[in-house]
């Protein structure tokens, strides 16, 4: 059976990180400028049908290992399935024999206890001895006397022997069935040891026979890669000394600042062959620049003197605010000393009053008869 929770093999990481590097290779080579082709990259194309071919005949195989396994399985789990019903037949009859020959019914202990004939034999048509029905009044049987005590005891022993015997029939017809079962079961496990034994020697040629392939398949990838490799590597070295031919001959690495204009607009220049700017007009960049730093200075020092008016004005403010509070506070501070004056002259004038009530007016009290009659009057 294929073994897909197993760790992962290390020649397939190697492939994995193959087929990764010869992606960056080809994004490297899609994204050069100098080698850049428009249109489908045809050998890229290929590989990735190959690996892709490669890739679904891995799988087919796979696929019909797991298919072979799971035949053979199922092949050693019919043949266990008609073992164990074959041996369940032979037990089953084998009990059935055993009860039609030892278990039959006249040879159980209870056979009496449900005979269908035992009504028949409670009245005997003659009369012994040990008959129930003769008692004492029969004069024929007396305390004491047993004529039949040795035919007892001989039945008594026969039926003891008879089922010692059937007992030890019984321990040896199942110590032979527990002989039987285990030469069955050592004979089943043996069977399946030799076809677990087979199925895991079919499994390692299965997995050599897929080792083998894939790393003929490895093989051939590294071939590949190391001809793709080579392919490169001239391509790279071609491209190489070509740029090194259009560096030697070329104008860009030159001196002349003529290279640098543009053929129909001379104001303009080409950046990719501009060698950097003359003499006059860095000369001029820097009349340019001095200029602005002197006007930068100017507007410097027009924003310091606005500063400082914008300062000595707050200043100025801030003093007028000062003031300003100062005033309200004497204000405010001769507002309550007139206010505390007033309050007092109040006070004193509302005591005068209180007095003048309590000492002229509220002098006279009224008497209880002054109440019985005013109440009597308002009745």
């Amino acid at each position: 059976m294929y073994k897909v929770d197993l760790s992962p093999d290390p020649k397939e990481e190697a492939a994995i990180e193959a087929r990764r590097n010869r992606e960056k290779e080809r994004q490297s080579r899609f994204f050069n400028v100098r080698t850049r082709v428009m249109g489908v990259d045809v050998k890229a194309l290929n590989s990735q049908v190959e690996e892709r071919k490669l890739r679904e005949a891995t799988e087919q195989s796979k696929e019909a290992a797991y298919g072979t396994y799971q035949e053979q399985y199922d092949l050693v789990a019919q043949m266990l399935e008609k073992e164990q019903a074959e041996r369940t037949r032979r037990l089953a009859k084998k009990v059935q024999e055993f009860r039609e020959q030892k278990q039959q019914l006249k040879n159980r202990r209870e056979f009496d206890l449900w005979d269908p004939g035992r009504l028949w034999m409670e009245f005997p048509a003659h009369l012994g001895h040990s008959d129930p029905p003769c008692g004492p009044a029969s004069l024929q049987c007396f305390a004491g006397e047993d004529l039949e005590r040795a035919t007892c005891l001989k039945m008594q022993q026969e039926q003891f022997r008879y089922s010692l015997e059937r007992q030890l029939q019984e321990q040896q017809q199942v110590k032979a069935e527990e002989k039987c079962a285990d030469m069955l079961n050592d004979q089943l496990r043996l069977a399946v040891d030799m076809r677990a034994a087979q199925l895991a020697k079919l499994e390692e040629s299965c997995r050599v026979a897929m080792m083998s392939a894939m790393a003929n398949a490895n093989k051939a990838q590294a071939a590949e890669l190391a001809e793709q490799q080579r392919r490169e590597r001239q391509r790279e070295q071609e491209a190489n000394l070509m740029e090194i031919q259009n560096q030697i001959t070329s104008d860009l690495l030159t001196e002349n600042p003529q290279v640098a204009q543009h053929p129909v607009a001379p104001h303009r220049v080409l950046p990719y062959c501009w060698k950097g700017m003359t003499p006059e007009q860095r000369a001029a960049i820097r009349k340019v620049q001095e200029v602005q730093r002197h006007e930068k200075e100017a507007q410097r020092q027009a924003d310091k003197a606005l500063d400082a008016e914008w300062e000595s004005q707050a200043l100025h403010l801030a003093q007028a605010a000062m003031e300003l509070e100062e005033q309200e506070r004497e204000l405010c501070a001769e507002f309550r000393r007139g206010l505390g004056s007033f309050n007092q002259q109040l006070a004193k004038e509302q005591k005068a009053q209180q007095n003048y009530l309590n000492s002229i007016i509220y002098t006279n009290q009224p008497a209880a008869q002054y109440h019985l009659q005013f109440n009597t009057s308002s009745r």
